[in-house]
């Protein structure tokens, strides 16, 4: 009987291998608990930041509202300097005027396209331009940013040349882009005016791309990149395995900056250039009518509005895509 329960006796071995693999499962459970907590943080974070940000709306709203009911005709005055602007209809339509307005044709033409199509056909055609002035800036921005990590002295001659281009007024420089445009041909093809705008805008965008991407790959600690030296990894391996994933943090927010830049240089260009089809130009002739129909000039600075929010937008949609490189994002 004795012997019958010692066959029966599990081994020391096999006890304390038990033992030790119990602090490993309660490890793993406690990550994946940890890791359904930090998603479950990160989709209250989400909401309350759209929450913020719709109360950040309405709050403009009445402050608009409020201004309007208890401010002076004539505006605020300090001496004879005007601080707030005055509260007529003329000068501050009410924001329910101005989504009623959305609503009504263009024009008192018969036929005429509903006021809200106008503006969002030319927000379409200038987010279309912004977007390939994106994609251009942050293409050139990343090779200048590769070429000055990789050579040194490349950084020291290109770098100040980068921060010197833009101080260079847009709204000289872009009749100069024009005036160049129309003088390219290439058999049967013309430069389009469109592809002007574009070329300024990624103007803007290019800059903070090389800024942003050249201090994420100088990021990496040495040790790091000695590593990848120890194990004979060439210049491209370490690139891809060690600097561009420490990039990612730095390269969000010039991704981010560069779409704003996109965005505000568009618009600026289609002024400056008189290109009709956009929402730049639109806002020009909309407001020489502000004077018999105001509603109506704030309908582009709504579609303006509503276009950098897209960028915005399609520019977040990336970050979630590398959300396993963002831990420690550069702001």
């Amino acid at each position: 009987m004795t012997d019958l329960a010692q066959s029966l006796t599990p081994p020391p071995v096999a006890a304390a291998s038990s033992d030790q693999g119990s602090p490993g499962r309660r490890r793993g459970a406690r990550r994946a608990s940890g890791g359904a907590a930090g998603r479950m943080a990160r989709g209250v974070r989400r909401v309350w930041t759209a929450l913020l940000g719709l109360l950040g709306l309405v709050a403009v709203g009445a402050i608009w509202e409020g201004y309007k009911a208890i401010g002076p005709d004539d505006g605020v005055l300090i001496g004879e300097t005007r601080v707030l602007p005055r509260t007529t209809d003329l000068a501050m339509p009410h924001l329910l005027d101005m989504v009623r307005r959305l609503g009504e044709p263009v024009t008192s033409a018969p036929g005429a396209e509903p006021l809200w199509r106008a503006v969002y056909d030319a927000a379409s055609t200038s987010f279309g331009i912004a977007a390939v002035g994106w994609l251009v800036g942050v293409t050139v921005g990343l090779l200048l940013a590769l070429l000055m990590q990789r050579i040194r002295l490349a950084e020291y001659g290109l770098l100040p040349w980068i921060v010197l281009s833009q101080t260079v007024p847009l709204i000289a420089f872009a009749p100069v882009v024009r005036r160049w445009g129309n003088q390219i041909e290439i058999g049967t093809w013309e430069w389009p005016p469109w592809l002007s705008v574009a070329l300024i805008a990624s103007y803007l965008a290019f800059f903070p791309v090389a800024v942003g991407a050249l201090r994420g790959l100088q990021s990496p600690a040495r040790i790091h990149t000695e590593l990848m030296h120890t194990y004979s990894a060439g210049w491209w391996a370490t690139l891809r395995s060690v600097r561009l994933p420490a990039a990612v943090p730095h390269l969000l927010p010039a991704l981010r900056l560069a779409a704003a830049g996109a965005v505000v240089g568009t618009v600026v260009a289609e002024v400056s250039i008189v290109y009709p089809d956009g929402i730049g130009r639109q806002l020009i002739t909309f407001a020489g009518q502000a004077s018999g129909d105001p509603a109506k000039a704030w309908a582009p600075i709504f579609g303006a509005v509503a276009l950098g929010l897209v960028a915005a937008v399609a520019v977040s949609l990336i970050g979630l895509l590398l959300r396993n490189y963002r831990r420690g994002e550069a702001l």
